[in-house]
C-alpha cells in the first residue's frame, strides 16, 4: 500500500518538531495493516468514506482509495483537534 500525503498535511507537518512528525508518521504506517491499528473512525457526513486517526490532540483525515491495482491511503488533512473539524 502507498501512503500519499495533501499539500495541506505536508505543510502542518512541516510545522512541528521533529518528534512530533516521528510520532505521527508511525501511527500513518500502522494504517497500512490489515486491520489499520489506532483510534480510527468512520467520519459521519461524507459520502466518500472519509476516515480520522486520534493522535493525543492531533487529528488525521484519510481514506483509502486505489489506482488500478494499487491500493493508496490518501492523507488528506493533518490539524489541531480544534482545528480539523471547521
Amino acid at each position: 500500500m502507498r501512503i500519499v500525503y495533501t499539500k495541506q498535511a505536508l505543510k502542518f507537518l512541516d510545522k512541528l518538531p521533529e518528534k512530533a512528525v516521528e510520532r505521527i508518521r508511525k501511527a500513518i504506517a500502522k494504517l497500512t495493516l490489515k486491520p489499520p491499528e489506532g483510534d480510527v473512525a468512520l467520519m459521519q457526513g461524507f459520502d466518500d468514506r472519509r476516515m480520522r486517526l486520534r493522535i493525543g490532540s492531533w487529528r488525521i483525515i484519510f481514506k483509502y482509495t486505489a489506482q488500478g491495482e494499487i491500493e493508496i491511503l490518501l492523507v488528506m488533512e493533518i490539524g489541531n483537534r480544534g482545528d480539523i473539524y471547521k
